[in-house]
């Protein structure tokens, strides 16, 4: 069974590779963004809230992600699961490695994209007059880049020094059929 996260900053393409590995795994995909952007269409005061909080470019509480991320797991525990842009902060971390612990289940693959911010900022300027993404903005791409340093990329380098043994940095700047190909290769040696 296999249980995948996906770190990395906006923009690098763990949510493209995370549903390209969903699809190919047959396991179900938890993306803490289309939650969130779905969650906005409801118009209600929560999806209001949040709808201000993410096109500030700022991160969500980290008590509204745990309870999202953790009632979806409880259904994918016997199936496998794929995070996609959860953890983002040391409270998260700490709240799913003992979630994870209280139900016996292991991580398998941890995936780090990395890339440069240019290349990023290219990325988001094509995916916004493409998809037409709220948060696709370069001033909110600024705000989220700078919250991934700060917050995020201390997750991920906690998840590398605590699981490096299955541990994978991938090079963002490669092209997505590259990427794939480089996870697929290192999900198929495991």
């Amino acid at each position: 069974m296999n249980r995948l996260i996906f770190f990395g900053p906006p923009g690098a393409g763990k949510g493209t590779q995370a549903k390209i590995i969903s699809d190919l795994l047959k396991i179900p995909h938890l993306s803490t963004g289309e939650i969130l952007r779905s969650k906005i269409q409801e118009k209600d005061g929560l999806a209001l809230e949040l709808r201000k909080i993410m096109t500030s470019g700022k991160l969500i509480s980290d008590e509204i992600l745990n309870s999202i991320v953790s009632s979806r797991l409880k259904n994918f525990s016997d199936t496998g699961f794929i995070l996609d842009g959860y953890p983002r902060t040391i409270m998260q971390y700490e709240f799913l490695n003992n979630f994870l612990e209280n139900l016996s289940i292991k991580l398998n693959f941890i995936f780090n994209i990395e890339i440069d911010y240019d290349i990023l900022k290219q990325r988001i300027i094509k995916r916004s007059s493409e998809e037409g993404r709220e948060d696709d903005k370069i001033d909110i791409l600024k705000t989220r880049h700078s919250e991934y340093t700060v917050n995020t990329r201390k997750v991920s380098e906690l998840y590398r020094q605590s699981y490096s043994n299955i541990f994978y940095q991938i090079d963002g700047s490669l092209k997505i059929e590259e990427i794939t190909k480089k996870i697929i290769e290192i999900l198929k040696k495991s």
